[in-house]
């Protein structure tokens, strides 16, 4: 049984959240605001926290690079929002988040990242406390070292994930980095449906003809996928 903490502004998404989690056999914390998830951290580190991004006093974000900076993100940390850009969810990777859900969260989605999260708890810690240790007052730095390798969207092992995705350089723009993400992210669904284009479409949630164009902008090499 794990400890995990869901903090969300909305009633009905805690309670629902709390419900299924409990009825995994977990045990559950619950907090409406930044200040209440501050306090919940203090009392006891869970083993796990849901992080709403969108909230009226401090958002997720903000308070994921508090605990980054302060050496409290020693727990997997996953992303919710209904409204967030590929940007905030770029940025909340790179500050230490592991995973992002995208409201309305899906049943099987939210046990799966849940269940990766947990499975990942032993590692994060070590990897985090070396990195703070080595720059403390450096959130960003932190995030460099453990943020992109972290990131899991299924049971595959970190190193099957396209090399670039791990050495994407944090000294260059925003919309660089993003492109070479998405290029990564592109690849490993390539890589993972055997250059199936029906089925990378189905994953990426891309209709086929925007996803060749997209390929084709980020310069992905499709002369190896032989899948329909």
């Amino acid at each position: 049984m794990a400890t995990i903490l869901v903090v969300d502004d909305e009633m009905g998404i805690r309670e629902l959240l709390s419900e299924i989690l409990s009825d995994e056999g977990h045990a559950v914390e619950v907090a409406e605001n930044a200040q209440q998830a501050r306090e919940s951290r203090l009392r006891q580190a869970p083993d796990l926290v849901l992080l709403d991004i969108w909230m009226p006093d401090t958002d997720g974000v903000t308070l994921l690079k508090e605990w980054a900076a302060q050496g409290q993100l020693t727990m997997p940390v996953i992303m919710m929002s209904g409204h967030a850009t590929i940007d905030t969810a770029v940025e909340a990777t790179k500050i230490g988040a592991l995973n992002f859900l995208e409201k309305p969260i899906a049943l099987q989605k939210l046990l799966k990242a849940v269940e990766q999260g947990l499975a990942r708890g032993t590692a994060l810690p070590t990897a985090q406390a070396a990195a703070a240790k080595a720059v403390p007052a450096n959130a960003a730095t932190v995030a460099q070292a453990v943020a992109l390798p972290m990131m899991a969207v299924d049971n595959v092992a970190a190193s099957s994930l396209p090399a670039q995705t791990a050495s994407i350089s944090f000294d260059i723009p925003l919309r660089d980095a993003r492109d070479a993400f998405e290029r990564a992210y592109f690849e490993y669904h390539l890589a993972r449906e055997n250059g199936s284009m029906t089925r990378v479409a189905e994953k990426t949630g891309l209709e086929r003809t925007h996803l060749y164009r997209k390929l084709k902008q980020l310069g992905v090499d499709l002369s190896k996928n032989k899948g329909e």
